[in-house]
């Protein structure tokens, strides 16, 4: 990739990062990515699934292929102390989807300007990724009938493996995941009488203890999952014991029969806990993210063109049980997920921490990657 390309990817990539937006409110992000397709004199469309950007090059052929970037950010205070860090307050780029989303760009001028391959690319930059449905959205808005493709591929930076690295699984990349919301209806009264009382702080207490059973003693041990609760809420009287207590977290597994299980699990250990302490509880899964489970064959597609193009590729990490709903896409069509090392965490500066920063450097890698990828889709 020429340094001028990397150079303006650079600048598009901090301009993001100066101008977060969250989950559902990328109106500014989806409006730079359709000022600078314009720019590239490449025909796109907009508000595809909310603020989703779809943008098409047509080269002849019967083939297609998608390539797909994120855009949102995150309720995270950003502290990294840099030059253009993120000037909306208590939000950040702190998974790098800026990068992405310059990357996917840059892919964009590469495929633009090659005249070594024939059929259709289309460029998916996908809103909401953190949890919010994006990907859901844009298909029900009928991405995949709109703009037909027959492989999708995809990747993430991945703070920790050497920067410019390739990292692609066959099978399970990343886990699904779905949010846990559980509210125990007790019975209020004056913490010196706790015998007039339904006590839903120690029932929560009991269920938080119990919930560690779900995988411990359900879960084959070479099979991944994790339950964990993050948050419970009370009463702010530290001498009432309150009537409502709430309880949020997520759940997470490789295997979607494992992920069923846990569920049921949870639902049974939550619901006769409560009623053992004389309490009610009510449970709600909700943000549904499927696992992102590569095809084999596309994993491979995307190794080869990985090496052909000069890059590093491992295949000896284990998956990771984070999220992320590139998985709905391979539900409907083949691809194959990867991450890119994006260099050594800095002060543990992983993803969602407040000092991360994504790798400029890895920016043009990303973008000769994802090239690549959707050129040796389309000669295959």
């Amino acid at each position: 990739m020429p340094d001028l390309i990397a150079v303006t990817l650079t600048g598009w990539r901090r301009h993001l990062h100066r101008h977060p937006e969250l989950s559902l409110n990328e109106a500014g992000t989806a409006a730079f990515v359709c000022e600078k397709l314009a720019e590239l004199g490449i025909p796109f469309k907009s508000g595809i699934g909310g603020h989703g950007v779809v943008a098409t090059i047509r080269r002849g052929g019967n083939r297609s292929v998608g390539l797909r970037a994120d855009m949102d950010a995150l309720p995270i205070i950003e502290a990294t102390g840099l030059a253009y860090a993120s000037q909306n307050p208590g939000v950040m780029h702190a998974c790098g989807h800026d990068g992405h989303t310059a990357s996917l760009l840059g892919a964009a001028i590469l495929l633009r300007d090659d005249p070594a391959w024939t059929g259709t690319v289309h460029f998916v930059f996908q809103p909401a990724e953190e949890g919010f449905g994006g990907a859901r959205a844009m298909m029900a808005d009928g991405l995949l009938q709109r703009f037909p493709m027959e492989r999708i591929f995809g990747y993430h930076n991945w703070p920790g493996i050497e920067a410019g690295t390739v990292m692609i699984h066959d099978g399970p990349m990343m886990a699904q995941g779905e949010r846990i919301a559980i509210t125990i209806h007790g019975h209020a009264g004056h913490a010196a009488m706790p015998h007039l009382t339904a006590d839903p702080v120690l029932c929560a207490g009991h269920i938080l203890v119990a919930l560690q059973s779900v995988v411990a003693r359900n879960v084959n041990p070479l099979e991944a999952a994790v339950v964990s609760i993050c948050t419970l809420q009370a009463a702010e009287a530290e001498n009432q014991i309150p009537d409502v207590v709430t309880m949020r977290g997520t759940f997470r597994a490789l295997i979607p029969a494992v992920f069923d299980l846990v569920a049921e699990r949870i639902r049974t250990v939550v619901t006769n806990t409560a009623a053992a302490m004389g309490c009610q509880a009510e449970i709600g899964f909700e943000r549904t993210v499927a696992a992102t489970i590569n095809h084999k064959e596309e994993a491979e597609l995307a190794r080869r063109a990985a090496a052909s193009i000069g890059l590093p590729v491992r295949t000896d990490l284990p998956p990771t049980m984070a999220s992320e709903d590139f998985g709905w896409y391979l539900r409907e069509i083949p691809g194959a997920y990867a991450w890119i090392g994006n260099g050594p965490a800095a002060a543990g500066a992983f993803l969602h921490n407040q000092l991360y920063n994504f790798n400029d450097d890895i920016l043009p890698v990303a973008a000769n990657y994802l090239a690549a990828t959707a050129k040796a889709a389309l000669g295959g």
